[in-house]
């Protein structure tokens, strides 16, 4: 038995060797070319991720982190716009003790998936977030209402576009800059965006920034182990995925200068 273990050990630990030095392989030969291959003034680090600190400025998950762990962070300017993005998870934990007296820790996701940064060129006076509108289309006119006693993030703000209205909330503390940020071409930009690509985002604009949150339940740019290197299927998956980031940007039509900062 003790053999067995310790041959398992051994295996173990050489697998997880092996496999950390084929990871910082794949990311250095493979993904590192698509982002240089996209746009060769981006910088790309596997290992870091956006701080901890930018995901709270943002606002747009206001529960308690226990732990915060990401990588992939890319960086740089396209045309005149500052972007920051990399992939990361952030989680909460809750304790619980048995009848026997032994604790247990659960932990459980706040969010995992891309989180994007960008220069606005504006300063704003207060808050905007917009949000997946879960409750209204859940409970129709009592998800609404529901909604309207949410302050966590601000008043509730009713936008004009309908179709925007059954995909997103918007809440705010300054209602006039709300609809002066979302405007009608922007709100169609952010609903075209989230049809897409098919995934749950949020948005807050605080500061000078548009922050930008794009759930995945999978991991982004890791190598298939059990994928060959001729298989070209996972090396497109990798290139949609960065596609899919860069063209955050582009699809809220962030290179446009339409405000000046102050």
């Amino acid at each position: 038995i003790i053999l067995g273990f310790i041959v398992a050990a051994a295996v173990w630990f050489a697998t997880g060797a092996l496999y950390k030095r084929f990871r910082g392989d794949f990311k250095r030969k493979i993904i590192a070319k698509i982002v240089a291959f996209v746009d060769p003034a981006l910088a790309y680090d596997a290992d870091r991720c956006i701080p901890e600190e930018i995901y709270q400025l943002s606002g747009i998950f206001q529960h308690d982190v226990d732990r915060y762990t990401g990588d992939d962070r890319v960086s740089g300017n396209i045309d005149k716009t500052d972007i920051v993005f990399s992939e990361i998870h952030s989680e909460y934990k809750t304790v619980h003790t048995d009848s026997k007296g032994r604790t247990h820790t659960e932990w459980h996701t706040i969010f995992k998936g891309l989180f994007f940064s960008a220069d606005f060129n504006k300063h704003f006076r207060g808050t905007t977030y917009v949000l997946p509108d879960v409750a209204e289309s859940l409970f129709g006119f009592l998800g609404s209402k529901l909604q309207s006693f949410n302050k966590t993030h601000g008043s509730l703000v009713k936008m004009e576009d309908p179709d925007f209205e059954r995909a997103f909330v918007v809440y705010a503390s300054d209602q006039t800059e709300a609809f002066y940020i979302l405007s009608t071409s922007l709100m169609k930009r952010i609903l075209a965006f989230k049809n897409k690509s098919g995934r749950e985002i949020f948005l807050s604009f605080v500061g000078t920034r548009v922050y930008v949150a794009v759930s995945y339940r999978r991991s982004l740019f890791e190598p298939r182990v059990y994928s060959t290197v001729l298989n070209f299927g996972p090396i497109e998956e990798y290139y949609e995925d960065l596609a899919l980031a860069l063209g955050i940007a582009e699809d809220l039509n962030l290179n446009t200068r339409i405000w000046t900062k102050e």
